[in-house]
């Protein structure tokens, strides 16, 4: 669970709802509510039950703010939602990873999966593990593979990252955590898919990227994910794992983790012997005078991917393979990180950019956050995929769209041909 919410007896809560500029929050009228909200732009959607097969599609006008750096895509217009959707578990930070078995393999954590729970604060914090079996979104297997506790000393809290399923070693990730956002710690690694694990020998001190050391340390490779490349990494461009990362540099800028200034890019070898070895890992530097992209081992010199003050956040990248194209989903929440939450999605056909904006979904979910997209639910011409992301509960307005929990939930969308300029191969 995400730091901004806190358990009690019996139910997870939250602080007070900030709104939007143009809502305004009546008590006892919910439906002249929601009726201010559709005039702002939002037109709601209605949707079939959990697992439907029927189909109620409504495409999501995009809603940048002025400021958006991106330019719109001349190859995709925008998303259209099914309508079709299913929710798993009790849990959220779900990263999943397609492994050489078949399988995703994925984080969880602050809840239960078959009654497993893990819990990512405390003197004694764990993140969980598991197994998700099938190829059909509405009719998957979610198994336990157990918690594993890490150490967050002398922080509070430690909460997965990006994991990695490449040659039957599964490598899983940590960061440490205070309030908001905090170091990279490492990468535990299994080489049974969860059975058995060995830790790195790093420490939320003295942590893979030399980052943090206080409180309010400003993070660059803050929550990192490994960009999905397809089943056992199949579609890398070069055999390397990338790494996608959000963070800050201002250092009065409130930086969390779903708020941030810039997107940084890393890549790395992956095997045992690299993962925790930051010599091995090169940074996104900038472009070269003919425009290609530079690399460098110097952490202290690389560059920004993207830079949007107090618009970026958690961010991860999928290689959508039918279409040659690189879909970002980045989600965005507030100061002081009370939804709701905005997520956008960027399309090109390089990691390196440049990116262009193929919709801008102000208030998804109403307050979806960990948004990604598994390649292994792509369909076979690259246009249909499902958003993989988690909800709080309970919920503070009807969902938009239909469906989300605090959960492991899929949603079903399409991407948009764009009627002018060239088409998606």
């Amino acid at each position: 669970m995400p730091e901004r919410y806190f358990k009690t007896t019996n139910a997870w809560s939250r602080p007070p709802q900030v709104w939007p500029r143009g809502w305004r929050v009546i008590s006892g009228m919910m439906a002249l509510g929601f009726l201010l909200f559709t005039s702002c732009g939002h037109p709601p959607a209605t949707h079939p039950a959990a697992g439907s097969e029927g189909r109620t599609e409504s495409v999501w006008p995009s809603n940048p703010p002025p400021n958006c750096p991106f330019a719109e895509s001349s190859e995709i217009a925008g998303t259209e939602f099914t309508g079709r959707h299913r929710e798993y578990e009790n849990a959220d930070t779900w990263f999943p990873t397609w492994a050489s078995d078949g399988n995703l393999y994925s984080s969880y954590a602050d809840g239960s999966v078959g009654g497993v729970e893990a819990s990512s604060k405390g003197p004694h914090p764990t993140t969980g593990q598991a197994v998700i079996i099938g190829d059909d979104p509405l009719n998957l297997t979610v198994k336990t593979l157990g918690v594993h506790s890490d150490p967050a000393t002398p922080y509070v809290a430690r909460y997965p990252i990006g994991t990695l399923a490449y040659d039957g070693i599964w490598y899983y990730g940590t960061y440490a955590t205070e309030d908001g956002i905090g170091p990279v710690v490492g990468f535990r690694y299994s080489p049974d898919y969860g059975k058995t694990w060995t830790d790195p020998s790093l420490t939320p001190l003295h942590n893979l990227f030399g980052e943090g050391g206080t409180v309010d340390a400003k993070i660059r490779m803050g929550t990192p994910h490994f960009v999905d490349f397809g089943k056992n990494m199949e579609h890398s461009p070069d055999g390397k794992a990338y790494l996608v990362a959000h963070g800050a540099t201002r250092p009065w800028v409130y930086e969390n983790w779903i708020s941030g200034d810039q997107i940084y890019l890393a890549r790395v070898l992956p095997s045992i012997r690299n993962i925790n070895d930051r010599s091995k890992y090169e940074f996104f530097s900038g472009y070269g005078a003919t425009g290609e992209a530079t690399w460098t081992r110097d952490f202290a010199t690389m560059k920004p991917l993207i830079e949007w003050n107090d618009h970026t956040g958690h961010v991860t990248i999928t290689y959508d393979a039918p279409l040659k194209r690189y879909l970002m989903c980045v989600t965005h929440g507030p100061w002081p990180g009370l939804g709701p939450n905005d997520t956008y999605i960027l399309v090109s056909d390089r990691m390196t950019g440049p990116w262009k904006l193929v919709t801008y979904l102000r208030a998804f979910g109403e307050e979806g956050y960990f948004v990604n997209i598994p390649s292994k639910f792509i369909s076979k011409d690259g246009y249909t995929a499902w958003l993989c992301y988690s909800e709080p509960d309970p919920p503070t307005q009807p969902k938009r769209p239909a469906g989300g929990r605090y959960a492991l939930c899929l949603q079903e969308f399409k991407l948009l041909k764009a009627e002018t300029g060239p088409k998606a191969p």
